[in-house]
């Protein structure tokens, strides 16, 4: 399985179009979709970008709470309603919604950011401090991390 890797900083253009990186499209690609699924991120000011097994998976995760539980209706009205299917153009570039571009504060630049199965969309600045923020706790947890026996 192919993952997102690595942390790319693209320019929006007057458009508002924005050059998704390549290696994030070969992998959206390969799971057969010629663009990528986004919803605003339910606990971060990013937003959340995968394919459509993600998506999948969210779903199964979803409707094991039952068909008509709260909790059912809470996550689905909190993902799927606000998630955008947006195709890539001839040259890789997206339009991101202007609703996610607002709920993320991006301004004019876009961080890219693989996060294994998914990838995030933040406003660069922000996601600095979120990552100056966050790599001291990873450090001083990483021998909490489980690893599976596959």
């Amino acid at each position: 399985m192919a993952l997102f890797l690595s942390t790319y900083i693209n320019r929006i253009d007057k458009k508002g179009r924005v050059s998704v990186p390549s290696s994030f499209r070969s992998v959206l690609e390969q799971n057969g979709l010629k663009g990528m699924i986004c919803y605003p991120s339910p606990t971060l000011e990013s937003i959340e970008g995968c394919a459509i097994n993600r998506m999948q998976k969210i779903s199964d995760a979803i409707e094991s709470a039952g068909p008509f539980s709260e909790e059912r209706n809470t996550f689905s009205s909190s993902i799927f309603a606000d998630s955008h299917q947006i195709h890539f153009d001839q040259e890789g570039r997206v339009i991101i919604p202007g609703e996610l571009i607002i709920s993320a504060g991006i301004i004019d630049q876009v961080s890219f950011v693989g996060m294994g199965e998914t990838f995030q969309m933040w406003n660069p600045t922000t996601y600095e401090d979120y990552k100056k923020d966050k790599t001291n706790s990873a450090k001083n947890n990483l021998a909490n991390l489980k690893w599976s026996n596959q």
